[in-house]
């Protein structure tokens, strides 16, 4: 019963937003918002304390349930959904960006926010590419309706990839899961995982495991099919890309997880070796990006493209620490990558532009509860010990060098040399920025004192800065948690 409302209220809520209450003003219409994303935390709390699941038929005549429950790979995720649900809700007091109803926007951003929970807690293939598929139409409407109104023409280009790239990569995943399914006799993911798909031949699991694999890697991204992202990063507004890199690329790693490598582990063992040479290179990539990059927000898209990389060669590894590895740096990009976009928002907000080209006065002396964030940010977009990302990306290359199974370790362990080489130039890019925004290069009585975060939006950051900072010291929290759900995948050492 509570998984059913944990679904049920955002989705409710952003219905009616976009439909029958668009005309509603913003002095209810983010109450409202605000209220059910609050009460969906609530509920998904609920969910992990109490065990609620529901498990019903579906499409009797095709074996389909529908089927919603949460564990510990979901349980971290699912969080994080609820409490970004939370920070986009209340970003709203900061930014309600033109082009459409303020009602619009915040129905589709309680309309993403559903589909990221109903894809954490599926429990059936199809129901989880149909929870995965319901994200895509409100945030093509973020991006091409809600985005960047200076320039029209790349706002419906940034927009067109989005879709066309998602669409593409979701048509893929499909014909996976219908394969998968088939081949199977079963649509049930505990099944799946519990023997069902590995009892395959291997070439049925190599053409299952390619397909589903290609699918995902679009929504991770996995380069080079990353090339969607920067543009929908740099135009959709600033709640748009804090749910772009906090929650949606997370469905992509997590998709992973649940379905090639659980479902078909020898078929993805053999994909494994392009995988974790792909997000290797993807570490590598991002950085030398980030290195000459001069929009900020763009260069915060292109670290995310270097941050994935880790989760992904974690995951290729195929061993529990991989998977653990994963989950942990899953979570951990979302806090940082939320962090530095409500930042980046801000920052244009004032600024007018983010392009580092432009000197500017000190952010430390003219806002200097906004520098502390962007300080906070970077140290933890580099790894700092003591910071979210430094255990993820730590325990990714770890695991690297000592891949399970008969993965060929040669492979692997060049490609963890190639991804701490990406972890030194995203220390290199790091400092690039803060030398140019944080200590900056102009004198501050040329622009006078800067307006610095009050009210909503300085608690937004705080939070955010907090959780990542907590994540740093007690990555237990996130370990611990997903520990049992791990040691039971099979196809793992």
């Amino acid at each position: 019963m509570v998984v059913s409302l944990l679904l049920a209220l955002p989705a409710a809520a952003g219905l009616w937003l976009v439909t029958a209450g668009r005309a509603t003003p913003p002095r209810l219409a983010r109450p409202l918002a605000a209220a059910s994303a609050l009460g969906t935390a609530v509920l998904a709390v609920l969910v992990l304390v109490t065990g609620s699941q529901v498990d019903r038929a579906w499409l009797p005549e095709l074996g389909l349930r529908w089927s919603f429950a949460a564990d510990g790979i979901s349980a971290p995720l699912l969080l994080l959904t609820a409490g970004i649900g939370l920070v986009v809700t209340a970003h709203a007091w900061v930014e309600l960006p033109p082009g459409g109803s303020p009602a619009g926007y915040l129905g589709c951003l309680l309309l993403v926010e559903t589909g990221a929970l109903a894809t954490f807690t599926a429990r059936d293939a199809v129901l989880f590419l149909v929870a995965f598929e319901v994200v895509l139409v409100p945030m093509w409407v973020l991006v091409g309706r809600y985005g960047d109104r200076r320039d029209p023409r790349a706002r419906a280009d940034a927009a067109g990839r989005f879709v066309l790239y998602t669409a593409a990569g979701s048509s893929t995943l499909l014909v996976g899961i219908l394969l998968l399914v088939v081949s199977t006799g079963t649509a049930d993911l505990r099944e799946l995982a519990d023997g069902a798909g590995a009892a395959l031949g291997p070439g049925r699991q190599l053409a299952v495991a390619l397909l589903l694999v290609l699918g995902l890697a679009v929504k991770v991204p996995v380069l080079p099919l990353h090339t969607w992202l920067p543009p929908a990063h740099t135009t959709a507004p600033t709640a748009g890309s804090v749910l772009l890199a906090a929650v949606l690329l997370k469905m992509g790693t997590y998709g992973l997880v649940r379905l090639p490598l659980a479902t078909v582990p020898d078929g993805f063992g053999r994909l494994a070796p392009v995988l974790a040479v792909a997000g290797a290179v993807g570490v590598v990539w991002g950085g030398l990006v980030c290195l000459v990059e001069r929009d900020l927000k763009r260069l915060v898209a292109y670290s995310s493209v270097a941050h994935m990389g880790f989760v992904v060669l974690a995951l290729a590894s195929g061993s529990e620490t991989g998977v653990q590895a994963a989950l942990l740096a899953n979570v951990a990009h979302g806090l940082v990558a939320a962090l530095l976009f409500v930042l980046v928002g801000g920052l244009k907000q004032r600024w007018g532009s983010v392009d580092l080209a432009v000197r500017r006065p000190a952010l430390r002396e003219t806002s200097p509860r906004l520098g502390l964030a962007l300080v906070v940010g970077l140290a933890a977009s580099l790894g700092l010990p003591g910071l979210a990302t430094f255990w993820g990306e730590l325990l990714a290359l770890y695991s690297a060098w000592a891949p399970a199974g008969d993965r060929p370790r040669g492979v692997f362990v060049a490609a963890a040399v190639l991804a701490a080489v990406g972890a030194a130039l995203a220390a290199a890019y790091a400092l690039r920025v803060a030398g140019l925004v944080w200590a900056g290069d102009r004198p501050a009585a040329d622009a006078g004192t800067g307006t610095d975060a009050v009210g909503v939006e300085r608690w937004v950051l705080v939070t955010l800065a907090g959780a990542v900072v907590v994540l740093g010291v007690a990555p237990m929290l996130v370990l611990s948690s997903t520990a049992d759900a791990v040691a039971g995948l099979g196809g793992l050492r």
